[in-house]
């Protein structure tokens, strides 16, 4: 009986916390140097954030991916990831390592990175993420 109640405050307090998760929402992040937000999605991932994507997250931002699990991942109709060729190629690389391979797939159906902007939005970016 004692197990079963230590069990249950355990799966309470692991109730609680969750519940509680900090949600980091971008509405319009359109990046920077990649070096910066590896440093930021790792420390929030460490944290458990939840992120919830409703506008433009482009460039060096689309890293989270990278980070964050994606059941703490939600979008909006509104939210799109934005991906393109890094700076230097030793980042473009990096990029790609970082993202997953059903993404990393997706951008070479839609013909790989180029200095243009490849969009993933909805109704596409449900494939990936659930809907907020």
């Amino acid at each position: 009986m004692r197990t079963l109640q230590t069990l249950l405050i355990i799966v309470g307090s692991l109730a609680i916390s969750f519940a509680r998760a900090e949600t980091v929402e971008i509405t319009g992040d359109y990046g920077g140097l990649v070096y910066w937000y590896q440093l930021k999605w790792e420390k929030l991932a460490s944290r458990g954030v939840n992120v919830r994507i409703a506008g433009p997250c482009v460039s060096a931002c689309t890293v989270l991916v990278g980070y964050i699990p994606r059941e703490q991942i939600c979008v909006t109709p509104n939210g799109s990831l934005g991906f393109h060729l890094a700076t230097f190629d030793y980042y473009t690389q990096l990029l790609l390592k970082m993202y997953p391979a059903d993404i990393r797939m997706w951008i070479d159906q839609h013909g790989g990175l180029s200095w243009n902007i490849l969009w993933l939005q909805a109704p596409g970016l449900y494939r990936f993420f659930r809907r907020c």
